[in-house]
């Protein structure tokens, strides 16, 4: 059996909240077999929210799986590119780094999600002066995307 495509198959069942929504699920290959499950929502996900998940998932597994196995269910950290047409609407406004397939970078803010692309506003320096530009990007030309914190 495929793991990784049943429990991504329950996972989806697993999310009763219609705000909430799959981004990936990871099986290991060792054992016990551990499934992390990965969600977002699009007003965030809290830790109760998880522990729902969780129990849902392991009522769907247990009568799958004979050995031990273990669930653990997150949210995308920082470091988790943007996967969904869903997580980019619900960052708009905040600073993203996107890595585009012609290998270029582009920082910028997050102003618009449409179907096919987005919209950065870029810092572009000219000399001394520095403007703000919109700048349309085609989700097909992305190859990862991450939102920037800055601590200033």
């Amino acid at each position: 059996m495929d793991w990784k495509e049943k429990a991504t198959e329950l996972a989806q069942q697993a999310l009763t909240n219609p705000a909430h929504f799959l981004v990936d699920v990871v099986v290991s290959k060792h054992k016990p077999m551990k499934f992390t499950v990965i969600v977002d929502g699009d007003q965030g996900v809290t830790i109760d929210d998880c522990a729902t998940v969780s129990r849902s998932l392991n009522s769907l597994l247990e009568p799958l799986i004979e050995d031990n196995y273990t669930i653990e269910v997150t949210t995308p950290g920082l470091d988790h590119p943007l996967k969904w047409h869903r997580q980019f609407a619900k960052n708009i406004g905040r600073q993203l780094k996107i890595h585009l397939r012609d290998k270029k970078i582009i920082q910028g803010v997050l102003q618009a999600v449409e179907p096919e692309k987005l919209v950065i506003e870029e810092k572009e320096k000219e000399g001394k002066k520095t403007e703000l530009k919109s700048k349309e990007i085609f989700f097909a030309e992305i190859e990862k995307a991450f939102v920037t914190v800055s601590f200033k």
